[in-house]
């Protein structure tokens, strides 16, 4: 399943660049050198491209979502039961600081005089 998902990913990935590619643009630097008559363009393809491009891009991020339920969990594949971050804190050892010293209580008692 999680190859499906993943060429569905890569295909959805591959539409949005394309639909992105293919749209007008509506502003920024280019929009001071339009000519006057091109100001009032067509209004209708843009709005279905817009549309594809937002429900592709919805698209890759559910099917992204997605993916994450359908890997394969850490105890079901061989010798990757840990992350390596995980057992390379668990070898490292901690040095124990010594407990500070404490001055020695004479049971002594001063002589009276």
């Amino acid at each position: 399943m999680l190859t499906v998902i993943l060429i569905l990913i890569v295909v959805a990935c591959l539409l949005l660049t394309l639909l992105v590619l293919i749209q007008n643009p509506k502003g920024g630097i280019a929009a001071n050198f339009v000519a006057p008559s091109q100001i009032m363009g067509v209004k209708r393809s843009t709005d279905v491209v817009e549309k594809a491009t937002w429900f592709m891009a919805v698209a890759l991020i559910t099917l992204s979502l997605m993916s994450n339920f359908f890997r394969p969990s850490g105890a079901s594949t061989e010798g990757m039961n840990e992350s390596r971050i995980k057992s390379n804190i668990e070898e490292q050892s901690v040095p124990v600081a010594p407990a500070p010293a404490q001055p020695a209580q004479t049971t002594e008692q001063p002589a009276a005089q």
